[in-house]
Parts: C-alpha cells; structure tokens; sequence
C-alpha cells in the first residue's frame, strides 16, 4: 500500500512537472522556435486541427517561422488563424510560404514574461505540495485503519518529503533557466 502511495505521488508530480514545461514553451524568449505555434488552430476541411498538422513549421533564422501548408490553398487560413492567436504575430505571406517574424522583446515585456514564469512555477509547486498533502492523508488513513505502525508511517511521510523537495527543487531550476533564456538578449 505504501509503495502504490509513492508510486502515485511520484507519477502525479512528474506530471506537474511536464506541464510546468508546456506552460514554459508557450512563453516567447525572442527567439523562434516551433513549440510557439503548438496551440494555433486552423480550420481545415471544415475541423479545427492544430497547424502542425496541416503545415510544416521551421525556423529560418533566429527570429523568423516559416510555415509551408500541405496544400497550398491552406495558406490564407493559416495566416488567419495565426492572427487570432493571442501571440501577437503578424505573418507575412510570399507564395505558398507563411513567414513569421518574430519582434525583439523589449525590456518590459521580458519581465512580464519572467513574471508570467514565476507564476507558472509558482503554481507548479502548489500542485506538487498538494499532491503530498494527498499521499500523507491517505497515509494517515491507512494509519488509522491499522492497516500501517506509526513508524511505517513516518517513514513514508519521510520519503514522500524527500520526493517534494526532488521535485521543487527540479522546478526551481526549470525555473531558473528560463528566467535566463528571457533575460537573453
């Protein structure tokens, strides 16, 4: 039983930590890069699909997208999808090739990114200290229905705080390079 509430804490907090990481990749750095684009949708054929599906995205140069559709047809769609986004891109199209220039950050806009950072770790690290919060009551139930001894339990109290603080820990210095990737000029 103590094993399955370990197993559990730690997959749940991994999780925590993997969505920590798409969180970050939807903050610009000033550089281009694919993940940008991962939540911009384009109707195609009638069904919303992600742009990756029906494009090809690269990076040109450090600070320009290209987008090259599959069908050539596609490329006002795509343009009009990336507009909506609340990316605040303008795409600019040449032929069948949707490119988009990605504006240097100024410094204002670098710290309200660093602060929309904080607060996505900051969030991350609530969840995980609530996932521990979970696996210690489900301990003390266990605990209480003499299912475990005292020291069993607090072992396990143990183990599950060392687990807390690998995670935080791992957040923090996710945390740490990003802060430094948008501090880059």
């Amino acid at each position: 039983m103590i094993n399955e509430i370990k197993a559990d804490a730690s997959a749940r907090m991994k999780k925590s930590l993997e969505a920590l990481s798409t969180a970050f990749a939807k903050i610009r750095t000033g550089r281009a890069h694919p993940s940008l684009l991962d939540d911009v949708k384009v109707n195609y054929y009638g069904s919303e699909v992600q742009l990756s599906q029906a494009a090809n995205i690269s990076t040109e140069d450090g600070r320009t997208l290209a987008v090259i559709p599959w069908e050539k047809h596609m490329v006002p769609e795509i343009e009009k999808a990336i507009l909506k986004s609340d990316l605040g891109l303008n795409p600019s199209t040449t032929g069948d090739v949707v490119r988009i220039p990605l504006p240097p950050l100024t410094e204002e806009t670098r710290k309200g990114f660093t602060k929309q950072a904080r607060q996505e770790a900051e969030s991350a690290r609530v969840a995980v200290r609530n996932i521990r919060r979970d696996a210690n009551n489900d301990l003390k139930g266990l605990l209480k229905d003499k299912e475990i001894s005292e020291d069993e339990e607090h072992k396990a109290q143990d183990d599950i705080q060392k687990l807390t603080d690998k995670y935080i820990s791992e957040i923090d210095k996710v945390l740490q390079d990003k802060e430094k990737d948008l501090m880059e000029i």
